[in-house]
């Protein structure tokens, strides 16, 4: 909206008949770089300013964590802690968007709708929490249902409307970033692929979501360097040199991801240990969707794994430890486990880690991974 009115009525209309430095310097609104700041700078002010308001709200509704009797038993302790925060991320990032950003992307819009459509998800999941006073909301097959919905949502508008190239990039092979070169497959078969993509990122988020600041920190950290992929793969000359496949139309998700980056940094300041709030199923499914999202938009599908490589670290180890205690239990025999508790991070607080330290550690992590992820952009 200021685009539109700061640049496309004020400086076009004015900038040829005022001497105003105001006015001229309006010019600079058109560059998706500046507009990608100032949409961090705008969803972080609103996060600080609106956070204690929204926090006495969900408060004052009562709804408070609800938490696993199997957990470990020091997260107790955070039981009745304001929850549903994500709320708080979600908005300001939409606020900040729609702010800042050209709204005849269609990319933009389908960014937008499905992380709100993950977060509606959330937002029931964590509704029947609250309402029915137990730890789990949603049933794991009702969740699912919600998530394939919004996924096959994305795919159909992308093949009806999007000119979407229906090809795999994958890092280290320049080859495959041409449109129909040779990872190119039917839009249908990327169908099967986008929507266990998009359902395996939500949940990947969803499962980091278990310490004060963990989930919250890391989104800071991958959002940060999607951005900059984002950004890279929208403009001619950066995809051209990078090999990496070009899309003109990814060019304004560029400002939703810096409006993701400052919300989860004002986030942040309220959910840093001792959180004062958790963000629940709203904001974590939503953030993996968004995440997810725009690496399908932007080609970068098989470099999530880099970008957000403490997600997928924290959803293997519940798959491996499901994997492994199905196998082994046969005959009446408990099955064995890999861990002592998963997700990841729980088998480090039963190893006697403390919850800061392995926040931390978890954060370094991730930004090794963040800076593996831009490296690749060099080695194809």
């Amino acid at each position: 909206m200021l685009y539109y009115l700061l640049y496309q009525i004020i400086f076009q209309q004015y900038s040829g008949r005022s001497e105003s430095y105001f006015i001229r310097g309006l010019n600079v609104i058109q560059y998706v770089t500046f507009r990608t700041g100032v949409a961090a700078v705008t969803a972080l002010l609103i996060s600080l300013l609106l956070g204690n308001k929204v926090i006495r709200k969900l408060a004052d509704l009562k709804f408070g964590q609800e938490i696993r009797e199997e957990g470990p038993a020091s997260h107790q302790a955070k039981r009745g802690t304001p929850t549903m925060g994500g709320v708080l991320i979600i908005g300001s990032v939409i606020i900040s968007t729609l702010l800042w950003a050209r709204l005849d992307s269609l990319y933009l819009w389908i960014a937008l709708v499905a992380t709100t459509g993950f977060a509606a998800i959330g937002f029931a999941d964590d509704y029947i929490k609250i309402v029915k006073k137990r730890s789990l909301g949603l049933t794991g097959r009702q969740k699912l249902a919600g998530q394939l919905i919004v996924a096959v949502a994305v795919w159909f508008v992308l093949w009806q409307w999007g000119n979407y190239p229906w090809n795999l990039s994958i890092p280290f092979f320049k080859s495959t970033a041409e449109p129909n070169g040779i990872t190119y497959i039917f839009p249908w078969m990327y169908l099967i692929f986008m929507a266990l993509f998009l359902l395996f990122s939500s949940n990947a988020v969803n499962l980091t979501d278990g310490l004060d600041g963990l989930a919250i920190s890391v989104t800071f950290i991958a959002m940060s360097a999607l951005t900059a992929l984002t950004y890279l793969a929208s403009d001619a000359r950066w995809a051209e040199r990078l090999d990496i496949t070009h899309n003109p139309a990814g060019a304004e998700l560029t400002i939703f991801c810096g409006a993701m980056v400052g919300a989860s940094l004002g986030f942040l300041w309220y959910n840093s240990p001792p959180a004062d709030v958790f963000m629940g199923d709203v904001g974590s499914l939503a953030i993996g969707g968004a995440l997810g999202t725009v690496a399908v938009l932007t080609k970068q599908e098989f470099l999530l794994p880099f970008i957000g490589g403490v997600f997928i670290l924290e959803a293997l180890s519940v798959m491996l430890q499901v994997s492994v205690f199905q196998i082994t239990k046969r005959g009446g025999n408990p099955g064995r486990r890999v861990f002592k508790m998963t997700p990841l991070h729980h088998h480090f607080e039963l190893s006697g880690w403390k919850e800061p330290k392995i926040v931390f550690r978890f954060v370094i992590v991730a930004i090794l991974f963040a800076l593996l992820s831009l490296s690749t952009l060099k080695l194809r």
